[in-house]
């Protein structure tokens, strides 16, 4: 079956201000999706990525929380300019930073909003299973914690298997590395989900390393922030030729990139991922982060092969019906053809 990738108009039914910088916005779509997933938002012509903070198993509504990220293009417009009863354009939801079949317990570090998808995770490990889990949220004072109250509940509901800790930089400075031992305790065999800034997650995933935790049990989600615009590129132009008449940094074979329903060929240069050959051949595809984690730019590969780097985005069903990450993918064969579904 042909998955959808596409965009879909939704109705925005209620927003909920979180704190100051932060709003849920519960939306008016019937889509299935596990907890810990994430939609894609196209607007100001961009793409952004936000998990759900709602949980398929203890919510009616499906809701995806947005802090506004200084200078963030689409992040401050919906903050500005959304209002409910608006529509706007969404993927259905993807992603693999979701549950895995398990008891052992959930242990989640989260910085930020990126304790999103760690309160729809908690709520469906709480709804649907026996698991023990246990939070450290860190945030910068009491003001910028996000879901306080539902973090609250969670823990006055389910006393013997949710423990929240909260973390406050004003107060006691950056989380270090004896604080991430001291939250690990002796739960090394438990699932470690990680998610917020890139200097946090480092932190978080080299202590848990340092502790004895095996790196298959840390489930990590990193987006990454990127530019309000595209930047030029430094291969944008034609390699010049050399003295035996074939051009600089190019192999045999080609890239065929199917854009708009118009496709472009291109030789394929060596360790340049797709997304890169296509901004060779002068086009602008879809993108956001950069990293393999936002599934923006996914598309499907027609003819040839490519290896993705990094896939924190699409499931086993999708890297075998041909989707690929082409921020990530690379090709293998002498002749790739990529269609981009929009």
């Amino acid at each position: 079956m042909v998955r959808d990738h596409g965009f879909h108009p939704v109705r925005i039914k209620r927003i909920v201000q979180e704190t100051p910088d932060t709003r849920t916005y519960v939306l008016d779509a019937p889509f299935p999706y596990r907890a810990g997933q994430f939609l894609t938002v196209r607007a100001c012509g961009a793409l952004r990525s936000y998990s759900m903070s709602s949980s398929p198993d203890t919510d009616s509504e499906l809701m995806t929380t947005v802090k506004r990220v200084p200078g963030g293009l689409v992040s401050n417009w919906m903050h500005e300019h959304l209002e409910p009863g608006d529509v706007i354009e969404t993927t259905r939801p993807a992603g693999v930073f979701c549950l895995r079949e398990t008891s052992a317990p959930l242990l989640a570090l989260c910085g930020g909003s990126g304790i999103t998808p760690i309160l729809s995770l908690a709520k469906t490990a709480l709804a649907t299973t026996s698991r023990r889990v246990r939070v450290l949220a860190a945030n910068r004072d009491a003001d910028s914690v996000i879901f306080a109250a539902a973090l609250a509940e969670l823990a006055a509901r389910h006393p013997d298997r949710f423990e929240i800790r909260h973390h406050l930089d004003d107060l006691s400075g950056f989380v270090t590395d004896a604080q991430v031992r001291d939250f690990t305790g002796d739960d090394l065999d438990a699932d470690f989900y990680l998610c917020g800034p890139g200097p946090f997650m480092e932190l978080s995933e080299n202590a848990l390393l340092a502790h004895g935790v095996d790196s298959g049990q840390i489930i990590a989600e990193r987006f990454t922030p990127t530019a309000d615009e595209p930047t030029a590129v430094a291969n944008a132009l034609p390699a010049e030729g050399n003295a035996d008449g074939k051009a600089d940094g190019k192999k045999d074979g080609t890239v065929s990139i199917v854009l708009a329903g118009k496709r472009h060929t291109v030789p394929q240069h060596p360790g340049e991922t797709l997304l890169e050959s296509a901004r060779r051949a002068g086009l602008f595809p879809p993108f956001s982060c950069e990293s393999g984690n936002c599934a923006t730019c996914i598309a499907h590969v027609t003819e040839g092969e490519a290896k993705m780097r990094v896939n924190n985005a699409l499931d086993d069903d999708e890297v075998t019906e041909g989707w690929v990450l082409t921020c990530q993918g690379e090709p293998v064969t002498p002749h790739v053809t990529v269609v981009y579904e929009n």
